[in-house]
């Protein structure tokens, strides 16, 4: 039953940053993933962000038999159709811009959906969650806000300070979202979530997706797909399993000079943290054993009604209600 459940289930994956290749894109053809929001900027200035939008125009001429780019919703239900994975593009941090507002609508029309506020650090317009002070939200942030607003483009916050996501949390007209994080009542962490903080989210209409991330777990590389399970469910008692969904943060592929790069402030400054071996949760260690996980949440004797939710339709309608298609 839980294979015909997964074939049947839309899903959607909040983050991906794995290195993309046409290996990856096959092993999430494997998984069965429907949609996967996958990471093309994160430290990178205006030019470096255009040439990594560039590479994936090559990925979806090249691998057109199992992607598509997704810009509305209705490209997720044609990816399903179709038996290919939507990619959905996405930034986890604002560099690219620059300090030009008028690049956000440049980079929408070239189909990046999802966007962070800040990464890790400072930017021109907040704070991230490793920085000693948060300030808060710019000025020129609350004009960054609007904006994405206006254009349709999902707001994250998972790398955000605290101070400046509640800033966005109430700046926004449209729900924004902490893409993938875990919360910290399981693991105290800079990157975790208090319980104030997913609750804060979910009370204004907010969303939260769950990574399996091993150094934010309670047990660390010791995690098994229980444990995941554990911290899904820890946060759908708090946000309500409407506005939870999934964001492994898969990182497959890439070696320790990748790692060192993401944890240094703007990728060659300050070291920011050490997460020590990456190893994904027992269970679901690769992006082809998603269905692994809809199999144990049935185990756990959870109701297709909440496992359809989670998997992908929460996804699905937040990023309907956001980009307007």
């Amino acid at each position: 039953m839980s294979a015909t459940l997964h074939d049947s289930a839309i899903v959607i994956d909040g983050l991906i940053i794995a290195k993309f290749d046409r290996s990856v894109f096959e092993d999430m053809r494997r998984g069965g993933l429907t949609a996967a929001n996958c990471t093309c900027s994160i430290w990178e200035n205006f030019r470096d962000s255009m040439d990594n939008i560039a590479r994936w125009q090559g990925h979806f001429r090249d691998n057109a038999d199992l992607i598509l780019q997704v810009r509305t919703t209705e490209d997720i239900h044609r990816a399903k159709r179709e038996g290919r994975t939507g990619i959905i593009l996405g930034w986890q941090n604002l560099s690219g811009i620059e300090d030009r507002l008028d690049y956000l609508g440049l980079f929408k029309a070239l189909g990046v959906g999802v966007m962070q506020i800040a990464y890790n650090t400072q930017n021109w317009v907040g704070t991230g969650c490793y920085e000693k002070h948060d300030g808060g939200l710019s000025e020129f942030g609350h004009e960054v806000i609007a904006e994405m607003n206006r254009l349709g483009i999902l707001c994250d916050l998972s790398h955000v300070g605290a101070r400046t996501s509640e800033d966005v949390i109430l700046a926004s007209t449209k729900p924004v979202a902490y893409t993938h994080c875990l919360p910290a009542g399981l693991k105290a962490h800079p990157r975790n979530k208090s319980d104030a903080q997913l609750k804060f989210i979910a009370d204004r209409g907010g969303f939260v997706g769950v990574t399996m991330f091993p150094p934010f777990l309670k047990r660390g590389i010791d995690s098994t797909i229980e444990d995941y399970l554990e911290a899904i469910e820890y946060v759908i008692n708090i946000a309500g399993e409407e506005q939870v969904g999934i964001g492994t943060d898969f990182t497959q592929g890439w070696g320790p000079d990748f790692f060192d790069w993401i944890t240094r402030d703007k990728g060659r400054a300050r070291k920011l943290t050490e997460f020590g071996t990456i190893l994904n949760p027992e269970g679901i260690r690769t992006i082809g054993e998603f269905p692994n996980l809809t199999a144990a949440m049935q185990q756990r004797g959870w109701k297709e009604a909440r496992i359809r939710r989670v998997m992908g339709e929460n996804w699905l309608r937040l990023l309907k209600t956001v980009w307007g298609a």
